[in-house]
């Protein structure tokens, strides 16, 4: 979760994947807040010599808010950074022989350690950067009243927080960096995926530009002939027959204004007339040149001309990918209509390859083929069913109605 300010909020590691790891820093705090508590108060009082109820006094604020740091670290921080300055401070007022550590004993450093371990996988590097000139600050100006003079002791807390803040720091920055480039990878599939399904969706837009184009054509040539074609027609169907094929012809030039939008700028126009079951035949028979065996079953019957289109591009398709993932393995391609006549079913299925690629042919795929056929399918309202064999081969099965879609 991420805070108003920016900053994650909860517990730290709490995105982790394990909840042994999300409870590893409770455990941890716990138990350093445990293990610190009853051993300050023994250490100061025993063998610092400083009063009891005062060692209780520094003892709470300097490890009770080990716990806090699970969650706020920063603010655990300034606890326990004014309570170790006070306790050192406080232990000015007491004799203590030489060979104990000064400013500050064992216990606190062990505390401010793990302090700082929460602080470098929570704060930013400015905070981080912050909270080691404090301490060095501190640490350094003690040492002005040591009172048994400074040494490398000294300057223990100063390395060991320096050091622990440096990697944990590095450690978070390093996690961030890769969350945001997993982030980022995520979003730029699927921004690619959607520009394919558009990009898709365009080009079938296009193809079926011409077939309507060609229905409209029609329709206009027949409306402006059929006063010179049909005898002893009445004004007012002469009249009909020109509104008719004027709205047809304004319909015409709307669709090439669609048509421009559609297409992209490296696109160009052409001249082929769309395909149809009629060229199926020619698609195997490229593909059987291209060394892949194929029994092909076709089908004669007439089909809306969108319909015919979209089962040659799903043959061309399905072909395609036999030829970029499992070249020379035996393919049975068939295109038949349905007892009922109210469907067309078409059916690619391969085997697999005789001898499997080290990788396939075309490594630099459009991946436009599975999206291309949903498509399609989707839009003459049938049934695409596209998966992988048990014997490795791979299956795409076509359903498109003959019935148009009821538009009322």
């Amino acid at each position: 979760m991420i805070s108003a300010e920016g900053k994650p909020s909860g517990a730290l590691l709490a995105g982790a994947a394990r909840r042994w790891v999300r409870l590893l820093p409770w455990v941890l705090a716990f138990v350093l807040c445990c293990a610190l508590l009853p051993t300050t108060i023994q250490v100061l009082s025993a063998d610092y010599g400083l009063n009891a109820g005062i060692a209780s006094a520094l003892a709470v604020p300097q490890a009770a808010p080990l716990l806090l740091a699970v969650v706020r670290p920063l603010r655990a921080w300034y606890v326990i950074f004014v309570a170790d300055v006070a306790g050192a401070l406080a232990l000015l007022t007491v004799d203590f022989e030489a060979r104990l550590l000064w400013p500050f004993p064992p216990m606190q450093i062990v505390g401010y350690v793990g302090l700082c371990l929460a602080l470098g996988l929570r704060e930013s590097r400015r905070t981080l950067i912050l909270v080691w000139l404090a301490t060095a600050a501190a640490n350094t100006g003690l040492m002005f009243v040591a009172p048994h003079g400074a040494d490398g002791m000294t300057a223990l807390l100063t390395i060991l927080s320096g050091v622990t803040l440096l990697l944990t720091g590095a450690l978070r920055e390093r996690y961030e960096v890769q969350r945001r480039l997993a982030e980022q990878q995520t979003i730029s599939a699927a921004e690619r995926d959607r520009r394919t399904l558009l990009e898709e969706r365009a080009r079938i837009a296009r193809e079926l530009h011409d077939v309507v184009a060609h229905h409209m054509s029609v329709i206009t040539v027949q409306a402006d002939t059929a006063a010179y074609r049909l005898d002893r027609l009445t004004p007012q169907a002469r009249e009909e027959f020109t509104s008719i094929a004027a709205a047809a012809r304004e319909s015409l030039g709307e669709m090439r204004r669609l048509l421009g939008v559609l297409r992209s700028e490296d696109a160009h126009g052409e001249l082929v007339p769309q395909p149809g079951l009629s060229r199926i035949g020619q698609l195997v028979e490229a593909t059987v040149r291209a060394g892949v065996p194929v029994e092909f079953t076709p089908c004669d019957a007439d089909v809306p001309e969108t319909v015919g289109l979209s089962a040659y591009r799903i043959v061309q398709e399905a072909l395609a990918n036999v030829v970029r993932h499992a070249p020379g393995a035996p393919t049975q391609v068939s295109v038949s209509l349905a007892e009922d006549g109210t469907r067309l079913t078409v059916l690619v299925v391969n085997g697999p390859p005789p001898e499997p690629p080290a990788a396939p042919l075309e490594a630099s795929g459009t991946g436009h083929g599975l999206v291309g056929m949903r498509e399609r399918v989707r839009l003459a309202d049938g049934t695409l069913d596209a998966g992988p064999l048990p014997d490795g081969g791979f299956r795409v099965a076509a359903q498109l109605p003959l019935t148009e879609k009821d538009l009322t």
